[in-house]
């Protein structure tokens, strides 16, 4: 191992506890008693587990450090994997019972509302077809086609929006041309500078 990776210690890591500290421990009268020889193995066991936990903090951080220039060089960046845990828990998620149940029920909830507006939108055009067969609207068609035909010097063939334009003039024995299309007015931005 580097030199320079031995003294880098993990943050999160355990804090070791010194060989003084570990001379100074007592056993507690409860536990049994154990020999000085028993005593002093269990001292280097515990000293050498600790090295070995200081060992492998150090390996484990030289190795998050490779992983870490393995990715930059590969072009990874936190913000890709970011992407990537987010695209992946997404495409669980979408793959889940939970979701594919709620997305069905939502689907059959816009299927009914379509049905729904559809029928509604089918009985509005029947009663407008039915007052259309009322004997008081074909009375009002034929009065406004005879109005139609009195006002204009020439029985015109034009529409029921001609009819009422031409009613609507103050000399009815002047026939009423369709009148252009209005064009709007262009703004400051539209018009050459």
């Amino acid at each position: 191992m580097e030199q320079a990776d031995q003294g880098a210690v993990r943050p999160d890591s355990i804090t070791e506890v010194g060989e003084d500290a570990v001379m100074s421990v007592t056993v507690p009268p409860s536990l049994p008693t154990l020999t000085e020889e028993e005593q002093e193995e269990l001292r280097d066991e515990l000293l050498k587990v600790e090295d070995e936990v200081v060992t492998l903090s150090q390996v484990l951080a030289a190795k998050e450090k490779q992983v870490a220039d393995l990715k930059r060089k590969l072009g990874i960046t936190p913000l890709n994997e970011l992407k990537q845990n987010i695209s992946k828990s997404w495409q669980e998620v979408t793959t889940s019972t939970a979701y594919k149940k709620t997305s069905e029920g939502l689907s059959v909830a816009g299927q009914k509302a379509t049905a729904a507006f559809t029928s509604v939108g089918s009985a509005i055009s029947r009663k407008f077809e039915d007052v259309r067969n009322t004997p008081t609207f074909k009375s009002f068609e034929e009065k406004v086609e005879t109005l139609k035909v009195k006002m204009s010097p020439t029985a015109s063939q034009g529409d029921f929006g001609d009819v009422l334009t031409s009613t609507a003039t103050s000399d009815p024995t002047v026939p009423v041309e369709k009148r252009p299309e209005a064009t709007p007015i262009a703004t400051q931005e539209e018009q050459p500078h």
